[in-house]
């Protein structure tokens, strides 16, 4: 069989290390960290996640840690008024195969992580950090930063939004930079009132701003996420910010989630970065994954469902020897492009139009959501949630 280099160690490179493994090739993780470990808070698991996490057999896992949530609800943050909720017990299961779910990124990547320590076919490399690749008829070369390198028969960039491979092989520059910024905070739920510890991920769209809340590691934590519209222009990923900054930043917050604000601590703040969709994913052996193929906005929190869901596509085509893998990893390419492309817009679209509207443009939001059925609203995510591939499971053959 072949070995595999997969560039990055976070939840899409563990999930394609893990998945392509299941193919009988020998796989290298190279991460840049110094530890294999996930930071951030919550995330959100749609059942196409399920679908890809139970085929990688970390599954169940993941599902012993989730809040699986009641409904989605959009509460319009001027008025106070549910604009429209979406269950998500039976029927939705029923109709999708799977829960809907959120957890603490950590309790998604501590079992991707166990499995591929506990696989003797990947091996993981911290502190390797890849900046560059060469290759060759019939092999692939990774360069990494302390002058060392990696040869294996195919590369995987799964190296994050300012991907290294990606930059090698599309050249397309830096992130897109929204002009949103985002304050996160995660509390434990003794400090949060009883009247406020709600089953459902909600979200409260106002003006140029919007707050999202709901309970993870398993209903001992919330996770607070307010974001505004400000026209930030300049990148940030993770820095703490006081508390009293925050709350200045959302004059507009009244009554409920005002109080949801406020009980919000060690805040960290983001501002939120994407790149266009791009047709090349592929430069012969090597290929790009998750964050480093179609880095998104989290307004359709599929980020990481859609990289779930690229790893298990890409193992279930690279049953093949060492020979095949370059036309492999393009139909893989041709299977994801059209769908994450999509996604992308989705999410732009969403920020925008659902959640940052003001005035007659938010009315006619409410307008349009509240005429919509519960048998609608499934519609309009059954292209995402209801994912069906044309590929076989992990370990099976393509079909």
């Amino acid at each position: 069989m072949a070995r595999i280099i997969v560039a990055g160690g976070g939840i899409g490179g563990l999930a394609a290390a893990l998945s392509v493994a299941r193919q009988g090739h020998e796989v290298v993780v190279l991460e840049r960290r110094r530890a294999f470990e996930e930071l951030g808070a919550g995330i959100q698991l749609g059942p196409n996640a399920f679908w890809a996490l139970d085929r990688l057999g970390v599954g169940a896992e993941v599902r012993g840690k989730a809040v699986f949530i009641d409904q989605l609800r959009l509460m319009d943050g001027t008025s106070g008024e549910c604009v429209a909720r979406m269950p998500l017990t039976g029927p939705y299961r029923a109709r999708f195969g799977n829960p809907y779910a959120v957890v603490h990124r950590g309790d998604l990547y501590e079992p991707l992580l166990r499995a591929c320590r506990a696989d003797p076919r990947v091996e993981l490399v911290p502190g390797a950090q890849v900046s560059g690749y060469t290759q060759d008829a019939g092999r692939v070369t990774a360069a990494l930063a302390d002058a060392t390198a990696v040869t294996g028969d195919a590369l995987i960039g799964a190296d994050g939004i300012r991907s290294v491979v990606r930059a090698r092989l599309v050249g397309d520059g830096e992130p897109r930079v929204s002009g949103h910024t985002i304050y996160r905070s995660v509390i434990p739920m003794e400090k949060v009132p009883e009247d406020l510890r709600w089953n459902t991920v909600t979200l409260w769209a106002g003006p140029k701003w919007h707050f999202v809340h709901y309970a993870i590691g398993g209903g001992k934590y919330l996770n607070l996420a307010a974001t505004r519209d400000d026209g930030a222009t300049v990148a940030v990923a993770g820095d703490p910010v006081e508390r009293r900054h925050v709350l200045a930043e959302f004059p507009g917050l009244r009554g409920t989630v005002r109080r949801l604000l406020e009980l919000g601590e060690d805040w960290r703040t983001w501002v939120l970065c994407d790149r266009d969709p791009v047709d090349t994913w592929t430069d012969g052996r090597v290929a790009l994954l998750g964050d480093a193929a179609h880095p998104m906005l989290q307004y359709a929190a599929q980020g990481a469902c859609m990289a779930l869901e690229d790893a298990v596509v890409l193992g279930g085509l690279l049953d093949c020897d060492a020979g095949s893998l370059a036309p492999r990893l393009e139909k893989y390419a041709a299977e994801r492009r059209e769908r994450t492309a999509r996604a992308q817009f989705v999410a732009r679209e969403m920020g925008t139009r659902l959640y940052h509207p003001a005035g007659d443009e938010a009315r006619a939001r409410n307008a349009m959501l509240s005429g919509l059925s519960e048998s609608d609203l499934y519609d309009k995510v059954d292209w995402l949630h209801g994912f069906s591939p044309s590929v076989g499971p992990v370990g099976g053959a393509v079909r």
